[in-house]
Formats: C-alpha cells, sequence, structure tokens
C-alpha cells in the first residue's frame, strides 16, 4: 500500500492551514485541489504548498467544478503518483484527523474496501445536520438494498485508487453536494466492499459553509431520484447478491 490525502478545498483556506499542519507528522503525501477559489484562498494554498513542500502537491483548476469535479482532478494525480489508497477529507476542519491511522489500519486490513466514517457529532452540530443525515441514509441503504450503510454524507472516508479511478475516469456522476452519495452508492453498486467506523465531527463556529439549503437540497433530491431509477435497472443484480448472502456461506458485503 502506498497511502495519500486528497483534500479538495473552495473557500476554506485558512481553515485548511490547519488541517494540512495536523496531517504534516503523518508524513503522507498530500494533494490539495484548488477548485477555481478566488485570489485570497489561492495565496493560502501557495503558502501552504510552500511550507511543506515535501508532502504537498497543488492541484489547481481554473473554474470551480464542485466537490465530485475536485475529488476525480486529485484522484487523477493520486494514480499519476503511484498512490494505492487516499483519504479523502474536508478542508474546513470538521474532522477528528487523529483517527486517520486508525482508518488506514482497517484499510491495510481490507485493501479492496471502501473505509467509510460515520460522525459522531459534539455538541456544535446543528439539528437540522442531524436530521437531514438521517433521510439521506435510509435513502442509500434503499437504493443499495441494504441495511447496515452507517453514513452516506460523511466526507471521510478511503477510497482504494484504482478502483476509484475507473469509475472518476469514465463514468457520470454528481460533481457538487450530490457527490459523497452518488459515488458510494454507484461504487457499491460495482461491487465494492465497504467497513464503517466513527469519527469525531465538530462545527467550528466562525467555519464557512458551502452549503445551500433550497438549491443543494434539490440537488440532493434530483441525485436521489435518478439513484431509484438505478436502482430499478439493476434490480437483478441486486436481488442475485440478496440471495447470496442469505443461502451460501460468507457475505458478499460486511
Amino acid at each position: 500500500m502506498k497511502n495519500g490525502i486528497i483534500i479538495p478545498v473552495y473557500r476554506h483556506g485558512k481553515a485548511c492551514t490547519a488541517v494540512v499542519a495536523s496531517l504534516a507528522p503523518l508524513n503522507l503525501p498530500i494533494i490539495l485541489v484548488d477548485d477555481g477559489n478566488e485570489t485570497e484562498t489561492k495565496n493560502y494554498l501557495a503558502q501552504i504548498a510552500g511550507t511543506y513542500p515535501d508532502v504537498v502537491t497543488l492541484v489547481t483548476l481554473e473554474r470551480n467544478s464542485g466537490k465530485g469535479g475536485a475529488f476525480a482532478a486529485g484522484m487523477e494525480k493520486a494514480r499519476e503518483m503511484g498512490l494505492t489508497h487516499v483519504l479523502q477529507i474536508d478542508a474546513d476542519g470538521q474532522h477528528d484527523t487523529s483517527s486517520i491511522p486508525f482508518f488506514f489500519e482497517r484499510a491495510a486490513e481490507n485493501p479492496s474496501a471502501l473505509i467509510c466514517g460515520y460522525p459522531q457529532y459534539d455538541e456544535t452540530a446543528p439539528a437540522h445536520r442531524k436530521n437531514g443525515r438521517k433521510f439521506a441514509n435510509g435513502w442509500t441503504n434503499l437504493v443499495c438494498w441494504k441495511r447496515d450503510i452507517a453514513d452516506a454524507l460523511c466526507g471521510f472516508r478511503i477510497y482504494p485508487v484504482e478502483e476509484t479511478w475507473r469509475f472518476t475516469h469514465s463514468a457520470r456522476f454528481d460533481r457538487r453536494m450530490g457527490f459523497d452519495i452518488d459515488i458510494l452508492v454507484r461504487l457499491i453498486w460495482r461491487g465494492l466492499s465497504y467497513r464503517f467506523y466513527p469519527v469525531w465531527v465538530t462545527y467550528p463556529s466562525d467555519g464557512i459553509s458551502n452549503f445551500h439549503a433550497v438549491r443543494d437540497n434539490i440537488r440532493i433530491s434530483a441525485v436521489f431520484t435518478q439513484l431509484c431509477c438505478g436502482m430499478i435497472l439493476r434490480s437483478p443484480v441486486l436481488l442475485f447478491r440478496v440471495l447470496r448472502r442469505k443461502f451460501f456461506a460468507g457475505r458478499y458485503y460486511e
């Protein structure tokens, strides 16, 4: 295994500075993706790359392409660098970086699986975020014919590079706020197994949110509509997998 980290960055230059500072002692390659930022954030990212030249690689996109588009660009760079597994972590500092070694240990035990975080909230978490996750998780389990997908929205995941690159390089997927849901479901449809482990999530009082309630909820609803249609088309395969898990030794997904 050759591990690394991808951080899509849009409007979180200052927060990303602290995130990278906490990651640098891990001595893992860090791919920062500048997702068409304004000058202030670009300056922050340039300073980060200059401060940690041995670990940070900066990928710059001319236009904002959304979290999914930035992740795909980072995945291209990860494959070019010969990485086998990458952790995607958000740039806003919400995720507990101290859990990263534990997650990579789980990836070493299950190198072909998605290693996914599910949030353990502290008192800073808004109620509407918690309720929104319950809705998203319910629909995600439905379209995958599952009952054990713990979280569909957490942006803290370790992806096997080759399998994920084949998807991001060739498939259509939502490149904005529906990305975390869309890629999780479609990789599971493609046969990737998964594991979920808790990660602490904090919402900084001065944090900048890129989520727009009306626009992005409509977009996420559209993603689920597309996934429901895809589920219907894939129902024979999904049914076969359910029956195989039920009647044969071992589980296809764990």
